[in-house]
């Protein structure tokens, strides 16, 4: 069925974001265009290609900003992409539960109303923040659609469903029995403030200026000698339970197996050797506190040291049963940095400080809260990552996993090749129950996939571990969990694993892409994804990353809702290089964005004068068009065509790779998607705008007979078969960054059947239908018209007024011909009366053309030719001293030995340059004045 074309006042003057944007998000998603069929892949009996993106999960608690915008639309181009090129494409999304953020974010509640988790109790705790996530979570997901997100919404995914749910437990037991989770007693990360271990990359550097305090430690039985150490944390020294020095150190020989008396605390400790110690740094002498530092807990292992834990979970100073006697009465209770001031001045006090300097070095801060993470020995579960991260460093180095841009490549495997195991317990309530049950016989511990009602080697009574997993640990799964694993003959598994491309921030290298390829290694055999696609992040314009906190963020739904979607989501992808940052002015969005609401508008204008100039009557298809029939404009436009659609591949695909699954044809080396959407923008402004549009606005005005079946296309038929086939495959190749604009634009096509959809339409393929030599014959044409339009320009002339131009053909070449058959266009595009013949007698300004060719406006009766005839004999001249004092200071040797070689060379360059121009100003002379 055909709908009837649209007439002008279905196509108003303005596009209308507001009034489009949401009916055809509901149009698109009723004929279920997003929705992936497993049956149709060829991994699952069907004849298509998968190509298949996951959606990186937000947290449930997040909301749309910019850098999701720039994220999700990236996914959404390459997805809409492969789905017209034909492929079986599922954009998967969902969101993750995000246990820290989002148990933060229902304690603030709380503290709201004067209670805490505690109060409540963990079961209702829990089901108070599954209530809050069932009302908010997956918000984001739903203003995703705003900015015309294609994900298949009828699979998206929660990472605390009970299909993931059994994912996360089969993962860990299977880890558990392999003997790859184990349970450790060892220094962790720690945040005073969500009260929760973190692993190494949750705990984040931030490089602070401190102090450095250096310590005198006395020598038990000779108080006139003392060890100094230096430390950034004195509070830490109430654990201290030893000094080291290393034993080759001939200062302090003597020494080891002695003791030195604790400051502050009175008591005395023992003096130890390690060759962990440097002689050089320092004094050579470092303080061991095993349960609040890594290294010394490693120490404090190798020497038997006792590990007093000397400060409370939430990071004031205590005195336990382990750490009897060693926080002094004053200082229990107190918050670390207040003892931490308290405890300098007591050793001021007992002149046991003998110096502090400024220090500058990295602190780590908790990943969700900023708070200053505290070192503290814990009970925690740990995955052994070295033999997990070796299959996913073979696959950076075999080409098998692609990370762009390609310097990420060293930081992965960097990261890899030095990993250390992975803590994934947490002290929080939400999340995955870590599924271990413990023996209250024995203290055995049991991983099970199921709940354990009593211990299965005793039957007697076990408890549950209180912990939760990491979040990442269920994220790690992402790839497999929400195709069916681990159901291994899951449909959707076959069907859509390993997925093509991961789009992401470089922040979450570690976190989650680095694990996702150590899981699909191990769990499934070969990597989740070939490419990790690594963008850029969207900055201000003094180049901070926009955030809540500096408050110089974007609200790319007010962006949506000013100037529409398609100008959000083009302004960012042409703006971004590969892995290159976006800078955005938040203090000015309408200028930010103008490049997309500028190309939106723009668009729409051409499609309007298309539209209402091509008429209502049906359109030739181009194969039908006789090419003997096509002018040069035409195998022009149409080779302009087909070069776009080359370079938007280019930058695009090609899609498929050669590695694992990917074993047909070429690698997946684009994703240049700034160079994709600048090919399509050229074509469609630059070239079938400006150029094409007008050349045929005569022929489309012309009285021929409309299209009749049997009868001879006419030249309108020809001119709007092309320019309807032109700005179709420019609507499809635009499609994937602008597509509502681009689904209006080609729903008003003539020919357009009612119920199909630009969305699913097939991807541009070059025609081949353009003649090489007549469409450069064209471009004789455009460089003419360039001529004549820049003399006006340079001589000021009245864009109403005409002038005569000449054209003169070169003695050779095919110059005349297009001439004499173009000059009607040429004259129409210039305002110009054109003669083709030899070059004119009388004053005139010219250019030379391509191949010798030169084109003429004669200037009597439009300028002066008197003053500009003096105007450029004065520049000439001045130019032409100008010029000779330069030939003779690079024809001086003194000058040529003396001056350095590139200021040498910049004066060849200006030379030739001048010459150029004088050489011009000479052909204008010789027009004007005739000599």
């Amino acid at each position: 069925m055909t709908a009837p074309h649209p007439s002008i006042d279905d196509i108003p003057a303005q596009y209308d974001p507001e009034a489009t944007e949401r009916e055809l998000y509901r149009r698109w998603q009723d004929a279920g265009l997003f929705r992936a069929r497993a049956e149709r892949s060829r991994y699952a009996g069907g004849d298509r290609d998968p190509f298949v993106i996951l959606m990186p999960p937000p947290n449930v608690t997040a909301i749309l900003h910019v850098g999701h915008g720039l994220n999700n639309t990236v996914q959404d181009v390459l997805t809409r992409w492969r789905r017209m090129a034909g492929d079986e494409a599922l954009w998967l999304p969902g969101t993750d539960h995000a246990g820290i953020a989002t148990q933060n974010v229902v304690e603030k509640a709380l503290a709201a109303e004067g209670q805490t988790r505690f109060d409540l109790g963990r079961e209702a705790f829990v089901a108070r923040t599954a209530r809050f996530v069932e009302e908010t979570g997956g918000e984001i997901l739903r203003q995703l659609e705003a900015i015309g997100a294609s994900a298949d919404w009828t699979r998206t995914a929660y990472t605390l469903t009970p299909e993931l749910s059994l994912a996360v437990r089969e993962a860990f037991v299977r880890l558990f029995e392999e003997g790859l989770v184990y349970r450790g007693h060892r220094v962790i990360h720690w945040c005073p403030r969500c009260l929760t271990s973190l692993s190494d990359e949750e705990a984040e550097f931030e490089e602070t200026q401190g102090k450095l305090y250096h310590i005198a430690y006395p020598l038990a039985g000779d108080p006139s000698r003392a060890l100094t150490v230096a430390t950034t944390r004195p509070e830490t020294m109430l654990g201290d339970v030893a000094v080291a020095v290393h034993p080759d150190d001939a200062r302090y020989r003597d020494l080891v197996g002695r003791s030195v008396v604790l400051p502050v605390v009175g008591i005395e400790i023992p003096i130890v050797a390690d060759e962990y110690v440097d002689p050089a740094f320092g004094t050579g002498v470092v303080k061991i506190t095993p349960a609040h530092d890594p290294n010394d807990f490693e120490m404090g292992r190798r020497h038997g040291l006792p590990m007093p834990v000397v400060m409370t979970p939430d990071a004031a100073m205590r005195d336990g049963a382990d750490s009897a006697g060693r926080v002094p009465e004053a200082l229990r209770g107190v918050d670390r940095f207040e003892a931490r001031e308290a405890i300098v001045g007591m050793l001021r006090e007992q002149g046991r400080l003998e110096k502090v300097e400024a220090h500058q070095h990295g602190v780590r801060h908790c990943y969700r809260c900023d708070t200053v993470v505290e070192p503290r020995l814990s009970d925690q579960w740990f995955v052994r990552m070295e033999p997990l991260a070796r299959p996913a460093l073979d696959a950076a180095r075999s080409g098998a996993v692609r990370i762009l841009p390609e310097r990420w490549e060293a930081v992965y495997v960097n990261w890899l090749e030095g990993i250390r195991d992975w803590n994934i317990s947490r002290q929080l309530w939400w999340g995955h129950r870590i599924p271990v049950w413990y023996c209250e016989r024995d203290g055995s511990a049991h991983a099970s996939r199921t709940d354990l009602a009593a211990c299965p080697d005793c039957g007697g009574a076990v408890r549950q571990d209180e912990d939760v997993l990491d979040t990442w640990f269920s994220s790690w799964l992402w790839p497999i969990s929400t195709l069916g694993w681990p159901d291994e003959q899951s449909t959707d598994l076959k069907a859509f694993y390993p997925s093509d491309v991961l789009i992401t921030a470089p922040e979450i290298l570690f976190f989650w892409v680095a694990r996702m390829i150590m899981a699909g290694f191990h769990f499934m055999g070969e990597t989740p994804f070939h490419t990790v696609y690594l963008h850029g992040t969207v900055r201000d314009t003094e180049h901070r990353k926009m955030s809540k906190s500096l408050g110089n963020g974007i609200d790319p739904l007010e962006v949506v809702k000013l100037y529409g979607a398609d100008a959000l989501r083009y302004t960012l992808v042409a703006g971004m290089g590969m892995g290159a940052d976006v800078i955005l002015d938040p203090g000015d969005i309408e200028r930010s964005f103008a490049t997309g609401r500028n190309f939106a508008t723009k668009l729409w204008n051409i499609g309007r004068f298309l539209l209402t100039n091509v008429g209502q009557e049906p359109v030739a298809p181009l194969h039908e068009i006789d090419p003997a029939r096509l002018t040069r404009a035409d195998h022009w436009v149409l080779a302009r065509l087909d070069a776009a659609i080359a370079d938007c591949d280019a930058a695009l695909g090609p899609a498929r790779p050669t590695a694992s699954r990917w074993e047909q044809g070429e690698r997946f080396v684009g994703l240049r998607l700034n160079e994709y959407t600048e090919a399509a923008r050229r074509f469609v402004w630059s070239e079938l705008a400006d150029w094409y549009v007008e050349s045929i606005k005569g022929r489309l005005a012309g009285d021929d007979p409309p299209l009749r079946s049997g009868h001879a296309h006419s030249d309108r038929d020809v001119a709007r078969a092309v320019a309807v086939h032109a700005f179709d495959m420019a609507l499809r190749l635009l499609h994937p960054v602008m597509p509502f604009i681009t689904e209006r634009l080609w729903q008003s096509l003539p020919g357009h059947r009612e119920g199909s959809f630009i969305a699913v339409a097939p991807w541009p393929r070059r025609s081949g239908v353009a003649s090489a030599a007549l469409a450069d014959e064209f471009e004789l044409v455009r460089d003419t018209v360039s001529a004549l339009r820049q003399i006006r320009s340079d001589y000021n002339v009245a864009p109403a007024k005409q002038v005569e131009a000449v054209l003169a053909p070169a003695a050779n070449g095919r110059a005349a011909d297009v001439f004499v058959d173009e000059r009607a266009l040429v004259g129409r595009l210039t305002r110009s009366a054109v003669a083709v013949g030899p070059a004119p007698a009388a004053p005139a300004a010219q250019k030379v053309l391509a191949g010798g060719a030169e084109a003429y406006v004669l200037l009597a009766g439009i300028v002066d030719l008197e003053r500009e005839c003096k105007r450029a004999r004065d520049e000439l001249a001045a130019l032409e001293k100008q010029l000779g004092g330069l030939r003779q200071r690079l024809a001086n040797e003194s000058f040529l030995s003396r001056a350095k070689p590139e200021i040498v060379e910049a004066e060849r360059v200006k030379e030739r340059e001048w010459g150029t121009r004088r050489e011009q100003l000479a052909r204008k002379v010789s027009s004007l004045c005739g000599g």
